[in-house]
């Protein structure tokens, strides 16, 4: 099988240029000009934008969560995501408490095996680090191929760890080659300040928001930041979402200290002003929450000085019936928020068009630093020779508006009812075949593949 991509204007984290593409079976063989290599199927994408493949190292798929599960599967949360341009997504493993890694693996894999349509990874999320795990530990790296292993300070005698376990796992995982990545907030803090709302009957969603201020997190960032710093264990902190946490780790580069920095396309694009509306605030219950607009200014400056290196989605969909669970008490809302599907054109048209970032910056914090992080580079990530054909082609002048009843996600409202976009992605290719075109799906479930990844050391 081959194919070839003439004509379009290939965009990459380093590079600008037009030129062809050449792709054989699942790898790209050969970019140059006026290609006339014979193929099996030619487009011409004159006028497009041709990019590689997004990846959301930050995505939650049929998630056990609050005696519910988040709503998207694996399949339709896989190819919800290729239809927005992502064509490689990372899920969490969830360790219960008292059992095994090994054990989370097996029952997640019973989920995602033979059920993904795009490609596909896991992080280990420990919430139990004992002398047990600590022997899982060089086995899920060496040869899983799973070198991420998240954390918590927060959700307490749930999924959170206190800095003793923290401090084991980190030594831990850097003699192996890994890295620890961090859930920052303050869980002691945020379960005094819920129960305190509680009590006083404060029951509504902006509750949730109030229950978690920007002290929690920004406290909690600079605790891992510290702990990373001593233990010498590459360390990356998910879903940041205002000032106080970005300046916990711009003080840390004062000591020649880098941290990993991922944000998410909501955190960008939305702020706390929506939990005032009444029970419907409930749609953006998430942990952490929504924050200010002077923190959304931040992230994007974060963004082009190089502090906060991926945008990612957090995507953990939560059907509105689900939703209603906690419609008398805050607390029992389903944290989570739909987005794998809008976070490639969402920051195409908000970040590139309105001129927030160039696009090469979109390609490195949507695409690039993901793999290169992830120990994925440069076999995802971007557009070159004997890379995986994971290509995006984008037209940068289409405008369409985004609707709960157009979207592929499994979850029956939307964010961002509404939004007129400019910039529709209309070819998706996964691994040299056409997954997306035109809005159709040409991929059967089982299609994606699960990706070993390689050690990490840190850097970028």
């Amino acid at each position: 099988m081959s194919l070839l991509i003439k004509n379009g204007r290939i965009i990459t984290a380093a590079d600008d240029y037009v030129a062809d593409i050449f792709i054989e079976g699942e790898k790209i063989a050969v970019i140059g000009n006026n290609l006339s290599i014979p193929a099996g199927e030619t487009i011409d994408a004159e006028g497009m934008l041709v990019m590689p493949g997004g990846i959301d190292p930050h995505v939650h798929l049929e998630m056990p969560f609050m005696g519910t599960f988040s709503s998207d599967s694996y399949e339709t949360g896989t190819r919800a995501a290729l239809h927005g341009g992502t064509t490689m997504v990372i899920d969490f493993i969830l360790q219960k408490q008292g059992s095994s890694l090994k054990a989370a693996l097996d029952e997640w894999r019973s989920r995602s095996n033979g059920n993904c349509v795009s490609d596909y990874s896991f992080h280990m999320a420990v919430t139990d680090f004992n002398d047990a795990t600590k022997q899982e530990i060089k086995t899920f790296i060496e040869h899983e191929g799973i070198t991420s292993f998240k954390t918590f300070m927060a959700y307490k005698g749930a999924l959170m760890i206190d800095d003793r376990q923290m401090t084991a796992l980190m030594q831990e995982v850097k003699k192996h080659g890994g890295m620890v990545t961090v859930h920052a907030t303050n869980g002691d803090m945020i379960d005094y300040l819920v129960a305190k709302h509680r009590a006083e009957g404060k029951l509504s969603p902006l509750y949730h928001y109030l229950s978690q201020p920007e002290v929690t997190e920004a406290e909690a960032s600079g605790r891992f930041t510290d702990i990373s710093n001593y233990t010498g264990c590459p360390g990356y902190i998910v879903h940041m979402t205002c000032e106080g946490a970005l300046n916990a780790v711009r003080q840390a580069t004062r000591r020649n200290q880098h941290v990993f920095v991922e944000t998410c396309i909501q955190y960008l694009l939305l702020d706390a002003a929506l939990y005032e509306q009444d029970f419907d605030g409930a749609k953006w219950v998430m942990s952490p929450p929504l924050r200010e607009k002077k923190d959304q200014a931040t992230l994007w400056a974060g963004i082009n000085q190089g502090l906060v290196n991926v945008v990612a989605t957090d995507h953990c969909p939560f059907k509105w019936e689900q939703k209603l669970m906690g419609k008398d008490d805050f607390s029992k809302i389903p944290n989570g928020h739909p987005a794998i599907e809008h976070r490639m054109e969402l920051l195409y048209s908000e970040g590139v068009h309105k001129g927030k970032i160039t696009l090469n910056k979109y390609v490195e914090v949507a695409c690039t630093n993901p793999a290169k992080i992830f120990g994925m580079f440069p076999r995802k990530g971007t557009i070159a020779v004997n890379s995986d054909a994971d290509i995006v082609i984008l037209d940068p002048q289409a405008k369409h508006t985004i609707t709960a009843g157009a979207h592929h996600m499994n979850v029956d409202y939307s964010a961002y009812e509404g939004w007129e976009l400019t910039g529709k992605i209309k070819t998706v290719l996964l691994r040299g075949k056409v997954a997306i075109n035109n809005g159709e799906c040409l991929l059967d479930k089982g299609y994606g593949q699960f990706v070993k990844r390689g050690k990490v050391d840190g850097k970028i």
